[in-house]
């Protein structure tokens, strides 16, 4: 379990390929030893395993799965992810409950900029429309964020500098595609009421 407050991110400096599947080396500030051999950490939305640290680099194992569901099929040297570690009991939630478990990608259609805030507009699937309203969360490649509207085939994020600086929403384009996990409490609802 994961805020999706997002405070620092990793660079992907070695991809290896085994039968489609792959392993990626990320290169990072946050700080990790042996002790989180093992441990779940939120790696731009997606929750995977550290498995082993060599030469500075973070190892980390994707499935044939994760690859169909996620943006990592796409993976690319010197690509920035997001990374949180997990959340321990007592610490501060800040964002929303984010679980790593990714719904969706989704392609980026329109970015405006007013100020010094971006304006985000995301495509997003008949069928997980449902699970989307205003001011709920939605996190995108990991970091929790508020929808501001929601469209007939798209809704609307504004981030703020902050969040900005410390994402890779920052490098974010037209056309790229992202990670999306809808929040857990709305589908779960959703579910009840059927």
């Amino acid at each position: 379990m994961f805020t999706g407050i997002i405070k620092k991110n990793g660079i992907v400096k070695k991809i290896i390929s085994n039968n489609k599947e792959i392993k990626i080396g990320v290169k990072s500030s946050l700080k990790l030893t042996n002790k989180d051999l093992g441990s779940s950490i939120n790696c731009s939305g997606v929750c995977l395993t550290l498995e082993k640290i060599y030469k500075g680099l973070y190892f980390f194992h994707l499935s044939r799965e994760t690859l169909r569901v996620s943006n990592f099929n796409n993976i690319k040297l010197n690509q920035v992810i997001n990374l949180e570690k997990s959340l321990k009991f007592g610490n501060e939630i800040s964002g929303h409950f984010v679980q790593g478990h990714i719904d969706t990608i989704s392609k980026l259609k329109k970015k405006c900029i007013y100020g010094k805030s971006w304006y985000l507009y995301f495509s997003i699937n008949k069928s997980l429309k449902k699970f989307l309203n205003s001011k709920s969360a939605v996190a995108i490649n990991g970091v929790s964020l508020t929808i501001a509207k929601v469209f007939v085939n798209s809704f609307l994020v504004v981030v703020i500098p902050h969040t900005l600086k410390l994402t890779n929403l920052k490098n974010i384009k037209n056309n790229d595609i992202v990670n999306i996990e809808i929040d857990i409490i709305a589908k779960y609802i959703k579910n009840l009421k059927k």
